[in-house]
């Protein structure tokens, strides 16, 4: 599989079938191989790019908090598009991935043709609400520390079945990717001018509301809420998921 050196962290990452991009980013703590229900149906007239965040599943886990943050996390996905030569794409991701690919719309927006926003937070606008999804975050971080990948055990699907080569990362990861300091993801959503599908599982109710709001503030967005499903909606109800990104690309012209 193909890697990508930046400044001497590699990244992992795959791309499947030909065509425009689609370049999905996984959640906190999942890697690249959540989206394996997805590679036969979104590969199909598209080059599927997929990758392992730093510190998760074959990608390198870099020992500089700074190495772990919003705007070189933005960086990876504008290198990743030039490492397998896209000027733009669909840029999307799950949780921590659609969070991630929000910003970087707002940041590239030249380089954004449709946004594929599956269970995510936009962020926080009050500082307080910010504060406790950063002591959460560290908590998680200490539990990885102590437990290593055992501690992901907890968490959903898209966690459990990760294998990632150094837990070290993955808990810098916490501290570092996961965590927030501004509000300007979710300030900057009605500036947002590509096509957006905001999905979400009926059954995950921390997002349920951030996906409402996603959709009424982003201008061109499509909601999509898929039944018996939970936070990893594309495992949940692969064909679902599928279907509504495939009738979101199709009525785009994707």
């Amino acid at each position: 599989m193909p890697s990508l050196d930046r400044d001497g962290t590699r990244l992992h990452y795959e791309v499947h079938g030909s065509g425009p991009a689609i370049l999905l980013t996984h959640g906190f703590s999942a890697t690249s191989g959540m989206w394996k229900p997805q590679i036969e149906a979104l590969s199909a007239n598209h080059a599927l790019v997929l990758w392992d965040l730093r510190g998760h599943g074959k990608s390198d886990s870099p020992e500089k908090p700074g190495d772990y943050d919003e705007a070189t996390t933005v960086a990876d996905l504008g290198a990743l598009l030039d490492a397998t030569g896209f000027e733009r794409g669909v840029i999307g991701g799950l949780s921590l991935g659609g969070y991630m690919s929000l910003a970087f719309a707002l940041d590239h927006p030249e380089r954004v043709d449709a946004l594929i926003i599956a269970d995510t937070g936009p962020g926080y606008r009050r500082d307080d609400k910010r504060e406790e999804w950063n002591e959460m975050a560290h908590r998680l971080a200490d539990r990885i520390a102590r437990k290593g990948q055992d501690a992901l055990q907890r968490g959903g699907p898209e966690m459990r079945q990760s294998v990632h080569l150094d837990p070290r990362g993955v808990e810098m990861a916490a501290r570092h990717t996961l965590t927030q300091h501004t509000p300007r993801v979710l300030e900057g959503l009605p500036s947002i001018e590509a096509p957006a599908l905001v999905v979400v599982g009926e059954n995950d109710e921390q997002y349920l509301g951030s996906t409402d709001y996603m959709a009424a503030k982003i201008p061109h967005a499509t909601k999509v809420v898929i039944a018996d499903a939970g936070h990893a909606v594309n495992i949940d109800q692969p064909e679902a998921f599928d279907r509504a990104v495939l009738e979101f690309l199709s009525a785009n012209r994707l």
